[in-house]
């Protein structure tokens, strides 16, 4: 059989079922649980989730993703570091190598969709060779009615093995595992990694080409909530930037905590549930996430409290990227459907370890379509002489590595959104303030709400807003709950000069990482850039 075959009435599943394998179809959570704990894949909680390892892979391997070019993607996609290129009759040989290697084996298959929003539904089958694996499909895709399966057609499908290793010599990857997209058979293919995040954002990357490229929608890596008003705000921000928690408040109905279309006039979520990170959870601190983890979730990589089946949240061992998959529902203020107006208010979350951004500023069209192609947020490095520094981290789009497409396609759209609705743009530090990390401290998260809320009820609006002088932001002179001290960065470092010098070294940061994106950006978007000189 060809893998022209999917799109014909012989299926892979039909393939696998014909060599003797038992194939099971939409398996009830509770099923794929049983047949998990049966299998050895993993151990009932506590609480009463289901936790897998992934293995030697505890999170998604960028270099080994990969996309087929072909006449379809050759002169579309941003080729490069982040989306490389992988042979046609390459992919058509390692395809049957997996398929031929899951003969006779018992896989377990989801049908599933993505995109809340009718008209943009995308129909999934995924056939995965772990019980725990098609729980995770089944807790973050969408899920079809029973009567929606008896006619299900399934537009893509994802294969997903990690008893398969590739040959690199022969097979044409970097490694033993892959992850590779074709976007003319319509097929994600994985194998050599258990992680199950590579079958999440396999589709997001099918999402960030189809929608903006062919459908005139905005995907977004974001999360986004609707007020009592029905007022939507969206939150981007990298890893470590509070994206997840700030979005999380019991006064407003969650859409979703990660991946978005963004229409003429809605919001709508890619998923049907979420994969929250899960290290340091506290009741305490995120109760919605904390409480969201019962029977029915996937955890993945954790470890228990000594011989207990209690989940120690802090322990690290196996990897700092401990996560919880479960479906959006079991967070008791989730909007369902996940769809909602065009926001009102976007936020723009860094934590900037070298301290110098303002706890909120506002941003103007141009200033917001720089940020989101610079996507920044700062790490601490390490140790030198006893001094902990700060190192920039940028990710375009803050997902650059989910981009099909250049960056300057997304940051246009979001211009044009931006004026179709008369969008308000804030830029949130969540980092550090009265110097840099060592030296300064963590804006309180109570503040850092604050500063959200006021933006979002129109308090900010009545503010007196002055310029920065290097970065061009306007920043609010006062908010209700905030010292009016800390609002403006400079006022809260004892050396003024040394507060100057560190501002304009970010700045050169922004200059220096916007210059592999300059020859497809627009003047407009360029004239934001910051004052490094």
């Amino acid at each position: 059989m060809t893998i022209a075959s999917i799109q014909e009435k012989q299926s892979i599943v039909d393939k696998l079922a014909l060599a003797n394998g038992k194939v099971h179809w939409n398996l009830s959570p509770a099923q794929l649980i049983e047949k998990a704990i049966k299998a050895g894949e993993g151990k009932l909680c506590e609480n009463g989730a289901f936790a897998a390892d992934t293995g030697k892979f505890t999170g998604r391997s960028p270099k080994d993703k990969f996309i087929v070019a072909d006449e379809l993607t050759e002169n579309s996609v941003w080729w490069g570091d982040i989306n490389i290129k992988f042979d046609s009759d390459k992919f058509d040989a390692l395809y049957e190598k997996v398929t031929n290697h899951l003969l006779g084996k018992e896989i377990y298959v989801r049908d599933s969709y993505a995109c809340a929003m009718p008209e943009y539904q995308l129909n999934i089958r995924v056939i995965t060779e772990s019980a725990f694996q098609n729980l995770f499909a089944s807790n973050l895709f969408l899920r079809p009615k029973d009567e929606e399966l008896a006619d299900f057609e399934p537009e893509w499908h994802i294969i997903a093995a990690p008893s398969f290793e590739a040959d690199p010599a022969v097979d044409g990857t970097r490694q033993g595992n892959f992850a590779i997209v074709n976007f003319t058979k319509k097929v994600i293919l994985i194998g050599g990694t258990a992680y199950t995040g590579e079958i999440k954002k396999g589709i997001f990357s099918v999402l960030n080409f189809v929608l903006p490229h062919q459908r005139d929608v905005l995907s977004m890596h974001c999360s986004a909530n609707v007020g009592k008003k029905g007022d939507t705000a969206i939150f981007f921000g990298l890893s470590g930037t509070g994206k997840t928690t700030l979005s999380s408040d019991p006064e407003r109905m969650l859409i979703g905590d990660d991946e978005h279309g963004w229409t003429n006039d809605s919001i709508f979520n890619f998923e049907g549930g979420c994969y929250a990170k899960v290290i340091n959870l506290s009741a305490k601190h995120e109760p919605q996430i904390f409480n969201a983890i019962r029977f029915g979730t996937l955890l993945e990589n954790i470890n228990f409290i000594g011989n207990t089946r209690e989940v120690d949240y802090k322990d690290a061992t196996k990897t700092e990227n401990t996560r919880a998959a479960y479906p959006i529902n079991f967070i008791d203020n989730a909007l369902e459907p996940s769809v909602g107006k065009s926001p009102k208010n976007i936020f723009f979350l860094a934590a900037d370890a070298f301290g110098v951004l303002p706890p909120v500023s506002r941003l103007s069209r141009s200033q917001a379509m720089y940020l989101f192609m610079s996507g920044y947020t700062a790490k601490v490095a390490g140790t030198e002489a006893g001094v902990l520094e700060p190192q920039p981290t940028f990710s375009a789009c803050f997902g650059a590595v989910f981009l099909p497409l250049h960056p300057a396609k997304y940051a246009e759209m979001l211009g044009k959104r931006m004026d179709e609705n008369d969008v308000k743009v804030w830029l949130i530090n969540t980092g550090w303030t009265g110097g840099a990390y060592g030296v300064g401290e963590r804006i309180s998260l109570p503040y850092t709400r604050a500063l959200i809320n006021a933006a979002l009820s129109g308090e900010l609006d009545k503010c007196q807003y002055s310029t920065d002088p290097i970065f061009g932001f306007e920043i609010p002179d006062s908010c209700k709950g905030v010292p009016s001290e800390m609002l403006i960065p400079s006022n809260t470092w004892a050396d003024k000069d040394a507060y100057t010098k560190k501002a304009k070294e970010l700045a050169g940061f922004f200059v220096k990482n916007f210059e592999k994106y300059a020859a497809h950006a627009s003047d407009e978007i360029k004239s934001a850039a910051p004052k490094a000189d």
